[in-house]
């Protein structure tokens, strides 16, 4: 089995000051740092996520979609938290990039030579992935049930992840539910990665 790390969505628009703040989302990133340098050591493939959205799109409030105006394309709240670790050789999912797309999952995404996040795991052999970042009730659900509906084995990193809670217990809701998809909350007491 070999493994590799999805970071999801770690933005500056999810994280305290954002347009679309997450509580306490900026805490994921010392615990992602540590996984990403413990992945790294291991040898493990890293891929990180992002919105990238279009000014206009069906996914914003202004254009009947739920959402405030958030992860413009090549706008500062659409960058990585400035402390967010990834290491150079991480590869870089862009999602949410149409006028229709909701692009909550990863695997709606596509890497820079337009494979999905898929076809690029199973490429480099990988079974099992390790899923973090933000928002679990959302980005990170989505993420973790698609990797799940594609065959791989999924553990959730719930000690770094956090939810928005646009309704209260929406993040409890969303960890019954991947558990319930077969996926399996982790830690990084738990993380012992095979490259």
């Amino acid at each position: 089995m070999s493994d590799a790390l999805i970071v999801v969505d770690v933005q500056n628009d999810f994280c305290p000051g954002g347009a679309l703040a997450v509580p306490e989302g900026d805490a994921v990133v010392p615990v992602l740092n540590a996984y990403l340098a413990r992945a790294t050591a291991a040898g493990l493939p890293i891929y990180a996520s992002r919105d990238w959205h279009p000014q206009r799109t069906a996914h914003f409030a202004s254009f009947g979609g739920p959402w405030p105006v958030h992860c413009v394309r090549d706008t500062s709240g659409a960058a990585f938290h400035p402390a967010l670790q990834l290491p150079p050789a991480t590869s870089l999912v862009t999602k949410g990039t149409s006028e229709r797309d909701e692009g909550y999952s990863a695997f709606e995404g596509t890497l820079p030579d337009g494979r999905d996040l898929a076809t690029a795991l199973r490429a480099a052999g990988v079974s099992r992935v390790y899923v973090g970042g933000l928002a679990t009730d959302y980005c990170v659900r989505a993420t973790v049930l698609a990797a799940r509906k594609d065959g791989f084995v999924v553990i959730w990193l719930r000690d770094a992840s956090r939810a928005v809670e646009v309704r209260s217990g929406d993040g409890a809701r969303a960890a019954a539910e991947m558990l319930a998809a077969g996926a399996t909350a982790g830690t990084l007491a738990d993380f012992h990665p095979v490259s």
